[in-house]
């Protein structure tokens, strides 16, 4: 069964393996074009639909950042991820009432848009003794059918959200619009990270501007061209999605 299994799975390995060559590779250019190296650039492997036996052999080849977007997913495969040489972000939309099947699962929730998600895994996070890191979401482009908070509300957002216990603010992520060109694109990613710089600037107590969290796979060089230091790669790594 063993055999069979592995069988099955044997193509995607090998395509996975060569992806991942040629995303380092491409991250490595763009780190050293930005005055950075690739050990400054965290890849973050978006796994939606991905089955459990290719992320971890994603895990094997070096990747130590995964995310998943669906709250059900993540928890159907928790029990099968190797976590012991990997980070688990959860890196979409989350409802409140969502939170208490995450925490303690995983080590960042990189999607939070409101005083009400942060203050519900605030309280969660605090029952059970732990803390737990987050990124806000900016919705840069300000699209009505996003998530994420609109810029001119992020540093009241921010400081509210500093003051809840058992949680760490420690960047920013963001989604510009899609079927943008690449200068438009350029121009949200050039503006996410001013907006970086400047909370930073600020030293608000419980914040930590580390993590600037933009581009995915068909902009994630364009991206650390602009600034980010965490990129979240999902088809460009594994393949176009399945879904089922």
């Amino acid at each position: 069964m063993m055999e069979k299994s592995l069988n099955e799975f044997e193509q995607r390995f090998r395509s996975l393996e060569e992806n991942y060559k040629v995303i380092q590779n491409t991250i490595a250019e763009a780190a050293v074009k930005s005055g950075r190296d690739l050990k400054d650039i965290t890849l973050l492997a978006a796994t939606k639909t991905v089955p459990v036996e290719v992320i971890n052999h994603g895990i094997e080849l070096g990747i130590d950042h995964i995310g998943e977007n669906r709250v059900q997913e993540l928890c159907e495969k928790y029990p099968s991820y190797d976590l012991a040489h990997c980070e688990l972000h959860f890196i979409g939309h989350l409802q409140t009432n969502k939170v208490k099947k995450l925490i303690g699962k995983v080590s960042m929730i990189q999607s939070v848009d409101s005083v009400k998600l942060a203050e519900e895994i605030s309280r969660v996070s605090l029952s059970r003794n732990l803390t737990t890191d987050i990124l806000v979401e900016v919705n840069i482009g300000k699209e009505e059918n996003k998530s994420g908070v609109l810029p001119e509300n992020l540093k009241d957002l921010i400081e509210q959200i500093a003051v809840l216990p058992s949680l760490r603010t420690r960047g920013l992520m963001a989604i510009p619009p899609a079927d943008t060109d690449e200068k438009e694109t350029q121009g949200y990613f050039t503006k996410m990270h001013q907006y970086f710089v400047d909370i930073r600037a600020k030293n608000i107590d419980n914040v930590n501007m580390e993590f600037l969290s933009m581009g995915m796979s068909s902009d994630y060089s364009l991206a650390i061209l602009s600034g980010a230091n965490m990129v979240r790669v999902g088809s460009a790594l594994f393949g176009s999605r399945i879904y089922k």
